[in-house]
């Protein structure tokens, strides 16, 4: 069965790097003070609750990917797709809303740690990876795209992204993973 994924289009490519150009979006996310590894465990029944009728039109919402982790700084940035960003140990964890709804038809959650956010479009340096999930794993991709971003003359333009594109069950070697960063280019 396919799930909707986040909608972008491809504007450049340079090796194993990707920068897409992300329609607009609104997130359902919530915050969770724990380690990285833990954050989407933790966040994820929040959320799942919240698609799967927590809401205050009882309805039910289709599952989307990625699943985002991003840590939360001290100022929070107000750009993110479905996303983790981290300072210390608190993390926000995003599912993407389906694009069927707006911000005036989507359901509001009942739990109050559930948000509703929309996204403007934006920029994004994109590198997918395979594999188990881990933060050694995300941070050895996140310095890898740093490298290929300076390459290029790009610069990063807010906190970097940790995107899961599917179910804990599929085969660690089938997972489709992704290090997601905001960029622009370096004037």
């Amino acid at each position: 069965m396919a799930i909707e994924n986040a909608d972008y289009r491809v504007v450049e490519v340079h090796g194993d790097l990707e920068i897409r150009l992300y329609a607009p979006q609104i997130l359902a996310e919530t915050t969770v003070d724990t380690d990285f590894d833990d954050a989407g465990n933790q966040a994820f029944q929040r959320l799942f609750n919240y698609i799967s009728g927590a809401n205050r039109a009882q309805s039910k919402i289709a599952m989307t990917a990625p699943v985002s982790q991003e840590a939360v700084s001290q100022k929070i940035a107000m750009t993110a797709p479905v996303i983790q960003e981290g300072s210390g140990e608190t993390w926000r964890v995003s599912f993407l809303v389906p694009s069927s709804f707006t911000r005036d038809t989507v359901p509001e959650p009942v739990d109050p740690r559930v948000r509703l956010r929309e996204v403007p479009e934006r920029t994004i340096a994109a590198l997918r990876f395979s594999g188990t999930w881990g933060e050694k794993r995300f941070r050895d991709h996140e310095s890898k795209l740093r490298a290929m971003l300076a390459k290029q003359g790009l610069k990063a333009d807010g906190e970097p992204i940790f995107a899961r594109y599917n179910p804990p069950f599929t085969p660690w070697f089938m997972r489709r993973n992704e290090v997601l960063i905001p960029v622009r280019q370096i004037e």
